[in-house]
């Protein structure tokens, strides 16, 4: 009776490890075949701060931004420490499908019109396909609209103009934190001085590191090379938060940057952190499906 209860327990043994291996085969199997899983939400917003994220606009969605800064806060109480001054810029972003969108935008900074297209290359994903990094490029031009101070002086028209190209390159770590380095460079048809050089390289970093569901951080810094922009100007540096209130993104902020485009806040900023050159700001987002998305999105 021993031995044949030992045969049964053998076999029935055996018999779940067989069967525990074939599930465990077939479970790998389908997931081999299942779905990519891609990354999302590495920033809250297509913006970090004044920098393009690692994030686009949905196909079909369009995003409408109102972005605000304040003046230099070392103004003082006369000028209520920059919220008497403003300056405003009203986007628009729109997503011809999940990895290609285009905007567009009006500044009250030297009355700037912008527009830019962003293609993103890869997306980070895990699954089927594992891709570490999400990469990302960028195309922008602005046209200066305020009139020249110097109306004695007769400047072509191409002279308005300035480009950006950018590459976005970043990973989000893990659920809380994020980080992107977005190597630029900036023409521009015209500068002011001679010490300016008409084509600036510069490197933006920047990560967001998540507080609660609601509430992340984010930094920003670009550093621009050596000799390529006027004495007396700054690297921008921004930090601020995201709060999330269901269709909307709050972006509120500290920056040295009164620009609200690549051309302004990379090689034209002029506030010093350490003397008080910092503007209030923030950046409001709420989005709007036009298109509905397909099930396969």
């Amino acid at each position: 009776m021993k031995k044949i209860l030992y045969l049964i327990f053998l076999g029935c043994t055996c018999l779940f490890q067989v069967n525990a291996q074939d599930d465990t085969d077939l479970l790998s199997m389908l997931g081999e075949e299942e779905t990519i899983d891609y990354t999302s939400a590495a920033f809250k917003t297509n913006r970090v701060i004044n920098l393009h994220s690692l994030e686009n606009t949905a196909r079909g969605v369009l995003d409408f931004k109102i972005s605000h800064r304040f003046g230099f806060i070392n103004g003082g109480a006369y000028e209520f420490f920059g919220l008497d001054n403003a300056t405003i810029r009203l986007g628009l972003d729109y997503g011809i499908t999940n990895n290609f969108q285009i905007g567009i935008g009006r500044s009250g900074f030297e009355k700037t019109f912008d527009g830019y297209m962003k293609y993103r290359l890869l997306r980070q994903s895990t699954g089927k396909r594992r891709m570490p990094i999400t990469l990302s490029i960028l195309a922008a031009s602005a046209i200066r609209g305020q009139k020249w101070t110097r109306d004695e002086v007769e400047y072509p028209f191409f002279a308005r103009f300035n480009y950006t190209y950018q590459l976005i390159l970043g990973r989000k770590f893990s659920d809380n934190f994020s980080l992107q380095l977005s190597p630029t460079v900036v023409h521009r048809n015209l500068v002011l001085t001679r010490t300016e050089m008409n084509d600036v390289f510069a490197l933006g970093i920047a990560m967001r590191q998540r507080i609660t569901r609601r509430l992340a951080l984010n930094v920003e810094y670009i550093y621009v090379l050596p000799d390529q922009i006027a004495p007396g100007l700054k690297h921008s540096l921004s930090i601020g938060c995201d709060i999330e209130t269901g269709g909307h993104v709050f972006q509120l902020h500290f920056t040295n940057s009164t620009a609200m485009n690549e051309k302004g806040f990379i090689a034209e900023t002029t506030g010093d952190w350490l003397k008080g050159g910092i503007r209030f700001g923030f950046n409001v987002s709420r989005v709007f499906t036009i298109v509905k998305p397909k099930l396969e999105d």
